[in-house]
């Protein structure tokens, strides 16, 4: 029996009500983290990564700017690239090595505040936990690479190269902020992305519950019968394929345009028992493949090519790619063997 719309529509503020509360004070946090350096101690893991990879100590400072800004990480490593410092093949494994810590700044300022709330502790935690065992995963294969592929013919380190190590710790006019600037720094960045995701939380989630507590009469009113779309053997190939259930198939449509709405999307369908916690991970993640897919073209090859040029960039891209796919796959496996789902 399908509830009444005014029912629908309490259950749907409620939901967003307490989650509008978890982000805000998750965001808040996060803020304040980021603007008093908690982050930066993140990267202190780095520099004891760059002696094994056969990389010299100033990679671990690009690692740790990475951490604060993606921009300033590679920034700093195509400076090095362009003053000698490392080839091409020294600069590649550097920017592998950089994947976890530059995933790191996101759990501070997105995952954590923002999506464990959307998913719920147990499937949020989960989720965030497989991407950080990707990127992890990711870095160590640099690691390794380094200690395999590295050699002092890789690195000069008679040259110096001019990088500015302080990006992202002065205030526009170059001086070093005090406290407050960087409380009213962490407030208006709270503020501005409260009221980014809350109304589209809001639609999103209205028009899910709507569809999962009207499906079948909303089909027939359309078109006369409520298995008239045949949905169910129209995406039962590919469902059966991954083991997941046929509502994986939106879910990761959703989920490969943004990953907000993605989360907001899946969270009632693992409430209602649609997913379970494995199923549901698995189902992001694919839909992780997709987006990526998706924002290489927007927003990597951009990105890639004005950091490094078309050639070297293109290398990037590819040795990102293959690896971000790769250890996906693998998590996929662990996260849809018949014994976990």
């Amino acid at each position: 029996m399908e509830p009444a719309p005014t029912a629908l529509l309490a259950e749907v503020l409620v939901r967003v009500g307490s989650i509008a509360v978890f982000v805000a004070l998750g965001v808040g946090l996060a803020s304040v983290a980021v603007e008093f350096g908690a982050v930066e101690y993140v990267a202190g893991f780095a520099r004891p990564l760059t002696q094994p990879a056969n990389l010299p100590p100033e990679v671990g400072t690009a690692i740790l700017a990475t951490t604060a800004s993606p921009t300033a990480g590679y920034g700093m490593l195509a400076e090095y690239r362009e003053a000698g410092l490392l080839d091409d093949r020294a600069t590649l494994v550097a920017v592998t090595m950089n994947t976890f810590f530059g995933f790191a700044q996101h759990i501070f300022t997105f995952y954590a505040p923002v999506l464990i709330p959307i998913l719920g502790l147990k499937v949020g935690v989960m989720y965030v936990g497989a991407r950080a065992l990707i990127s992890l995963a990711i870095t160590a294969t640099g690691v390794l690479a380094g200690a395999l592929l590295l050699s002092e013919r890789n690195v000069d380190t008679t040259v110096e190269a001019d990088v500015d190590e302080t990006a992202g710790t002065e205030a526009d006019g170059g001086e070093p902020r005090d406290r407050r600037a960087k409380l009213r720094a962490a407030g208006a960045s709270t503020a501005e992305k409260v009221r980014e995701i809350l109304p589209r939380l809001f639609v999103v989630y209205l028009v899910v519950a709507t569809l999962v507590a009207y499906w079948d009469p909303i089909v027939a009113a359309l078109f006369g019968s409520s298995d008239a779309l045949g949905i169910a053997s129209a995406v039962a190939p590919i469902t059966g394929a991954l083991g997941l259930p046929s509502a994986a198939i939106p879910a990761i449509a959703v989920f490969a345009i943004d990953t907000t709405n993605g989360a907001v999307f899946i969270a009632p369908l693992i409430e209602n028992g649609t997913f379970t916690a494995r199923a549901a991970v698995a189902t992001m993640l694919v839909g992780g493949i997709v987006s990526f897919a998706v924002s290489t073209f927007k927003r990597s090859i951009p990105f890639q090519y004005g950091i490094w040029g078309r050639e070297f960039g293109t290398k990037v891209i590819v040795v990102n790619t293959v690896l971000k796919i790769l250890f996906i796959a693998v998590a996929l496996v662990i996260l849809l063997a018949p014994a976990a789902v």
